[in-house]
């Protein structure tokens, strides 16, 4: 097991995400599962930028899940999409789903995914958030059908999740892969030392 200084501190990671937790089991790390119980829909009237909004939940969910841990450290994130300056999060049907898909997949657009790290007991408290740029094929009508009746877009902001090799959606991306999976693996170990 990695951890923080080479202690025996506890980590909770706080979100239901099965990418979340895969990325993290992968990279070694044993942890406990919390998801922060918050409103993010409390957030979206701020006039924040994509980035901003991002930070300001995934340090909201860190402190809703510090303080029922504080001598844990507690690792949240959230992942937003960034159309031309505009937020896309996750699709509430199958009809917005279409929609946000045709949207996105029709040019580059950018996925940040922000990052903290909080224990209360150490008064640690980090925040920080990375930036991928995707690059998308374009869909046919057929594909974005198909796309739309496997309902894979369901509980994924942008409608879509990003496979590790031959995604059939993604040309190519600049930066960060696990990033675009909902969980920058390179940011987070940097701020876990």
């Amino acid at each position: 097991m990695q951890s923080m200084d080479n202690n025996s501190v506890k980590i909770v990671l706080a979100s239901q995400s099965p990418r979340r937790k895969e990325l993290l089991a992968e990279a070694g790390y044993e942890f406990t599962v919390h998801p922060a119980d918050i409103n993010e829909s409390a957030f979206e009237s701020e006039p924040d930028t994509p980035r901003v909004h991002a930070e300001r939940l995934a340090m909201a969910k860190a402190e809703y899940v510090a303080e029922k841990f504080p001598d844990c450290l507690v690792i949240a994130a959230d992942t937003i999409v960034d159309c031309d300056g505009q937020i896309i999060g996750k699709p509430a049907d199958a009809a917005e789903a279409e929609e946000i898909t045709r949207k996105l997949f029709a040019r580059p657009h950018k996925v940040i995914t922000a990052v903290a790290i909080m224990h209360l007991a150490g008064g640690i408290k980090l925040l920080e958030s990375d930036t991928t740029t995707v690059y998308p094929k374009k869909m046919s009508d057929r594909q974005i059908a198909r796309h739309i009746a496997g309902r894979l877009w369901q509980d994924k902001s942008g409608a879509y999740a990003i496979k590790q090799q031959d995604d059939e959606f993604v040309e190519r991306i600049d930066g960060s892969l696990t990033n675009v999976m909902g969980l920058p693996m390179e940011l987070l170990e940097r701020m876990l030392r």
